[in-house]
């Protein structure tokens, strides 16, 4: 449940002592408070008050026994209605199946579709430059990270909390390069303590428009945890509240920053900093992992809706760019690059060599290329599980992951 201004929510999973300071906080600061959800009081009649013996409150076998619920807010006690208000929102699989929803609306086509996204990475590895040329794309209507169509022109909203006007404008006319700031790209630098949700509803409710929002970053508007209420429940009620707003809009994708955690993990989604709440409510997860100063990328996708890939990326002069003309072509390129790993220059050179010939490649053609010492080379290759060698003198790619990995 949200108040009307969408600054105060209080999720069904509440407890009651943190549901009622929720709603005291929006009692003291919202115009109209959050709503007070009552428990159905039990009416007493005459013939209730009556004087009844001790067999009367006897349970017997023509007598059904009741009980009150055990659970802490009442939820599993009996309907007075049959349970017909409990089951109003029951759907059957013929009405699903005859039902013709709308295909689902993308931001940027592979990336960023419609619902509440992370765009999580380390400190001062780009996001931020990544997130700005997202918007830039979507609001000129061209091609985001240089490759991907992101259609006719579409407002957006970015919160740059981080940033100010003349940082801002730098940083378009430097992704822009000579064209002019489209018209349809808005910002904000400030918002208020508190006003995050009610300052993205009034946008979309004034440009109902808008495509995409972006907040950067989380930390500069995530609030302190309720009294009693865990970490997990808090990232979980932010989350939980920043997607309401895009489930509450058809069409728009709320994205926001976030700083990955410091500790490595094999699961990239295990990198969201903080606990799994946000991770948890959140459609979509996208993963900036990027080496201090290195000049290439990856992006790596998750969600209920997008294909889970990793694309590789390549930082130009600050700027972001698909490293292959087609995200297809950049998932080939992020595995390439998985393949080779800490391979030196003329190993990398190799192994990508053979890798472009499916069929594989003869000893000879690598060492005509490559000179004498590649014979040494491929050698290393086919012990680290790199290449397969199927008859004498010819090398593939081995396909089925390294040795490490069988």
């Amino acid at each position: 449940m949200t108040c009307p201004t969408s600054t105060h929510v209080v999720m069904p999973t509440d407890p009651p002592h943190i549901a009622d300071e929720v709603r005291a906080e929006c009692s003291a600061r919202c115009s109209t408070p959050l709503p007070v959800t009552s428990v159905p009081s039990v009416t007493t009649t005459e013939s209730d008050e009556a004087d009844t013996s001790e067999s009367d409150t006897t349970p017997n076998s023509d007598t059904p026994v009741t009980r009150e619920s055990d659970t802490r807010d009442g939820s599993d006690t009996r309907s007075g209605d049959g349970g017909n208000n409990l089951l109003a929102d029951l759907r059957t699989g013929a009405w699903l199946d005859s039902q013709e929803f709308p295909p689902l609306v993308y931001a940027v086509d592979g990336l960023v579709p419609e619902g509440f996204a992370l765009l999580v990475g380390p400190p001062k590895a780009g996001k931020s430059w990544l997130a700005l040329d997202l918007l830039l794309a979507v609001a000129a209507g061209g091609r985001a990270l240089g490759a991907i169509p992101v259609g006719a022109p579409r407002r957006v909203l970015y919160c740059a909390l981080e940033d100010g006007d003349r940082r801002m404008q730098d940083r378009c006319r430097q992704l822009l390069s000579d064209a002019s700031i489209p018209e349809r790209f808005c910002y904000i630098t400030r918002v208020q303590p508190g006003t995050i949700l009610a300052t993205i509803t009034a946008f979309v409710e004034r440009y109902p428009d808008t495509a995409l929002v972006v907040v950067d970053t989380l930390g500069r508007v995530m609030p302190t945890a309720l009294q009693g209420e865990s970490a997990y429940q808090r990232d979980y009620r932010v989350g939980a509240a920043l997607k309401g707003i895009a489930d509450e809009h058809p069409g728009l994708a709320v994205t926001v920053l976030h700083h990955d955690r410091k500790a490595t993990s094999d699961d990239f989604v295990d990198s969201v900093s903080g606990t799994h709440g946000l991770a948890g409510a959140a459609d979509t997860i996208v993963v900036l992992a990027r080496k201090r100063q290195a000049q290439d990328a990856l992006l790596k996708v998750t969600g209920r809706d997008v294909v889970e890939a990793e694309y590789a990326l390549r930082l130009r002069g600050g700027t972001w760019t698909l490293d292959g003309a087609t995200l297809a072509e950049s998932a080939e390129t992020a595995r390439r690059r998985e393949e080779q790993g800490d391979l030196g220059e003329t190993s990398a050179a190799i192994l990508e060599f053979v890798g472009e010939r499916t069929e594989g490649v003869r000893t000879a053609d690598v060492v005509e290329k490559f000179g004498e010492n590649a014979r040494k080379y491929l050698t290393r290759l086919e012990e680290s599980g790199r290449l397969i060698k199927p008859c004498r003198g010819w090398y593939c790619v081995n396909r089925f992951g390294t040795q490490g990995e069988r």
